[in-house]
């Protein structure tokens, strides 16, 4: 695939605790060169980004991250708000703990309220695949599914291990047939882009994007 195409599936990404308005204005510059699929963000920097930059971007933005266990109403007024800053896509982690105690319901109900307050907006379910088995994986899919997001995703790229193949190949598999597979964690080659997005991934998360393709 030509950069150009590989660069439209790129939520290029800065979500680092120690990232600053310098690496925000960058990374903004650089997505809106490449014409990458949007920016992801902390939150605190989607207003500033929103009225420096327009709608010459999209921004997404991180909800519960990276480890998940904050209470749904947290992550409600997380979503609302970056929302109304003018984020327009959400990437929200599930509840390990949640998955980990069999819990699979309340995981679905989190994302169902989610997608409520997202609406017409774009909900990415981050399930960290790394911290699951091959069963919580699939029952992760289903709640993925049924809750109605818009795509589930591997990895926040802050745990023990990033996207695989097999975890991919596996979403394709169970997920449900609206539902969209983001990749992230880990993509460091022109290669790797292109054999997640040959497997199925409709978006990447990475970092690393112009270094790979300049």
């Amino acid at each position: 695939m030509e950069k150009e195409e590989l660069y439209r599936y790129v939520d290029h990404t800065a979500l680092k605790a120690f990232t600053t308005w310098k690496d925000i204005e960058k990374l903004c510059e650089e997505a809106i060169k490449y014409h990458t699929a949007s920016v992801c963000i902390p939150s605190c920097y989607i207003s500033r980004v929103k009225e420096t930059y327009g709608d010459k971007i999209k921004i997404c933005t991180v909800v519960g991250f990276p480890l998940g266990y904050a209470n749904t109403e947290g992550k409600l007024a997380e979503t609302k708000k970056a929302l109304e800053d003018g984020a327009e896509e959400i990437d929200m982690v599930i509840n390990i703990c949640d998955v980990k105690n069999g819990a699979y319901h309340k995981v679905e109900e989190e994302i169902r309220l989610l997608k409520e307050a997202t609406g017409d907006k774009i909900l990415k379910v981050i399930i960290e695949t790394c911290y699951l088995t091959k069963e919580e994986k699939i029952a992760m899919c289903h709640a993925v599914t049924n809750a109605g997001a818009d795509f589930i995703k591997t990895s926040t790229g802050f745990g023990t291990a990033g996207a695989t193949m097999e975890d991919v190949l596996l979403m394709k598999e169970h997920i449900g047939a609206e539902v969209k597979i983001k990749a992230a964690g880990g993509i460091r080659t022109k290669e790797d882009m292109e054999n997640y997005i040959k497997a199925g991934c409709s978006r990447l998360g990475t970092s690393s994007a112009v270094d790979i393709l300049g």
